[in-house]
């Protein structure tokens, strides 16, 4: 049985169990960082006295808002039954969100070292996802520029996509990679061994990376 429908004005793939589990993993992420944040860090707060209120603004955004949202993305062109006009505007408009997140999550993680005392940047975990934002964001602008508005030549974004697809799906593993380090960090930092919160950061590190192969082959098949 073929696994792609289309025409000129509509296309769709339809790896849809791959897909569905795609989704069941965002409400199932997300249930699990809100539960952390707010039943063991304490919650959220973008001006606190209580400073890990204000750090807690960086993982929820960086995984939900960052991650998710950008695997979303990439499924949503690839799975969305509707027009290639409306699969690349639904791309870019999660990809933005995704963006727009990121940055502010960035924002967060420096407010909360400039405010603690803490050095930027020391770890692996800062670099790789610093510059999965850049990446991310330089991306985006060249992407709107050559298939959007005001759009390149047709032979020309034809030459392009290929090379779109290549970095755009290297880019969100790079952004399962920072995700994954962070945890593993904020999980030797906090020594979570052998309790509850410990147990829910493992899930949510695992249930990631399911997602980011979710994602993978919803683009591969």
């Amino acid at each position: 049985m073929p696994n792609k429908i289309s025409s000129s004005s509509y296309q769709v793939k339809s790896p849809i169990a791959i897909t569905i589990f795609g989704h069941l993993l965002f409400i199932a992420i997300t249930t699990l960082v809100l539960v952390w944040l707010l039943h063991f860090r304490e919650g959220l707060a973008f001006s606190s006295s209580n400073k890990p209120k204000i750090f807690n603004i960086h993982p929820l955004l960086m995984v939900i808002g960052f991650v998710l949202m950008a695997g979303e993305a990439i499924m949503a062109y690839n799975t969305t039954p509707t027009s290639r006009k409306n699969h690349k505007l639904f791309h870019m408009i999660l990809h933005l969100i995704a963006l727009l997140t990121g940055i502010i999550g960035v924002i967060a993680v420096f407010k909360f070292h400039n405010e603690t005392g803490i050095p930027h940047m020391y770890t692996f975990h800062s670099w790789i996802g610093l510059s999965t934002i850049i990446l991310f964001g330089l991306q985006w602008i060249l992407s709107f520029l050559t298939f959007l508005y005001p759009g390149a030549r047709s032979s020309t974004r034809s030459r392009v996509a290929p090379w779109h697809a290549l970095i755009g799906i290297t880019i969100f593993f790079m952004a399962i990679v920072a995700a994954e380090t962070g945890l593993v960090q904020k999980f030797i930092f906090l020594g979570l061994t052998r309790n509850q919160e410990g147990l829910v950061v493992n899930f949510i590190g695992l249930l990631i990376l399911l997602f980011g192969i979710s994602v993978g082959v919803t683009v591969l098949v």
